[in-house]
């Protein structure tokens, strides 16, 4: 291994295949294929597996859970890579007005986006672009500090979130149900509280996943050995992982994805460090450029587009449009719905992924 680093590009391939592998993973949701699989695979020994592509109901951690926070932290890793590009043509004026429109349009795509879901004009604050769009103005607004600084703010996030909670519920800050300090802030936003009891709220604590990814950005376009890196890396998510599970373990604050407790926001945090790590050790450390990687590295800039896509025209038009063929050709052979859903939800992810594959190929960007 080298004894420096090689000088990181504007683009980091590991972190575009990273983020290609969570965006996959949400397409295939938009596409039916958890919800399909999961009613496939009941009473079977499947079921497990199908299990940890659905949220955890309250305290506990399924796969799945990690997916929004993995989103995030890739965001926040971007952020000193993209912030370095535009500095190297503009200035931090014109950057500041490009981060506040960034936001504000993806605060009104995450507002939209609850439209679409409920087919009617609602105001409703739940969607990860509404978050996200908090978590990168509270990340940008500190990213020019030292990196003790950043974590200080993150800890106090973290702090503060614990206070208001057990603050407003002494006795059971964090029972089941909508009476925590998250729903009642969604009283007050938006007049009503979620049935599923995720909370707009949410945004303080997951504001660290943003924040530690640009800490993690920062330091891999710094001039370290990448034994440095990695060793950092790897300290750090551990310890952020073992301090989340140790809150749980020890009855303190329960692990909770719903309403993104201390617990959960470390936990999910320290996975996303060492996932992190571990793509940037296989692909840019090691070169390890294979097809696999390249299937994924396609959706760039395109992420947001792309995901937006799927949720609502995918979800309003292209299932159906899949039924035609995976209905039309299997179910004269005797094929069950079950399997037809899932085959068909596997189809529709194919014409996604095309579509993002179409547009990489040709450089068609849409970016926001």
């Amino acid at each position: 291994m080298a004894q420096l680093s090689a000088p990181i590009s504007e683009r980091l391939y590991s972190l575009d295949v990273f983020r290609g592998v969570i965006m996959f993973l949400l397409i295939a949701e938009a596409a039916g294929f958890h919800h399909y699989f999961f009613e496939l695979t009941q009473g079977t020994f499947l079921e497990p597996l199908a299990l940890q592509l659905h949220h955890h109901p309250w305290n506990g951690l399924r796969f799945w859970d990690l997916i929004q926070p993995f989103f995030m932290f890739i965001v926040g890793v971007a952020m000193p890579f993209s912030l370095r590009k535009r500095l190297a043509t503009g200035n931090r004026k014109n950057i500041t007005k490009h981060i506040l429109k960034r936001c504000f349009l993806l605060f009104s795509f995450g507002v939209l986006l609850h439209c679409v879901y409920n087919h009617a004009l609602v105001w409703e604050l739940w969607n990860v672009l509404v978050q996200l769009a908090f978590t990168i103005l509270i990340a940008y607004a500190i990213m020019g500090m030292s990196h003790k600084n950043q974590i200080i703010i993150s800890a106090a996030l973290l702090i503060l979130t614990e206070l208001l909670y057990r603050g407003y519920n002494t006795e059971a800050p964090y029972i089941e149900g909508n009476d925590s300090f998250g729903s009642y802030v969604d009283m007050l936003v938006m007049g009503k509280v979620n049935s599923g009891y995720w909370v707009f709220v949410n945004f303080i604590p997951t504001a660290a996943h943003t924040i530690w990814g640009v800490l993690c950005g920062q330091l891999l376009l710094q001039n370290k050995s990448t034994a440095y890196k990695l060793k950092t890396f790897l300290i750090w998510g551990i310890s952020i992982l073992i301090i989340g599970f140790a809150l749980d373990i020890l009855n303190i604050t329960p692990i909770i994805k719903r309403i993104a407790t201390s617990s959960f926001t470390l936990v999910s945090g320290g996975l996303a460090i060492l996932t992190l790590t571990f793509f940037y050790w296989v692909i840019d450390v090691r070169a390890n450029h294979k097809k696999w990687s390249a299937v994924f590295s396609v959706v760039g800039t395109n992420a947001i587009f792309i995901y937006l896509f799927a949720e609502t025209v995918g979800v309003q038009w292209f299932r159906d449009f899949g039924l035609i063929w995976t209905e039309g050709l299997l179910a004269p052979f005797g094929v069950s719905e079950s399997l037809i859903l899932v085959l068909n939800s596997l189809l529709v992810l194919f014409i996604f992924w095309f579509i993002t594959y179409f547009l990489d190929k040709k450089k068609i960007y849409f970016k926001i």
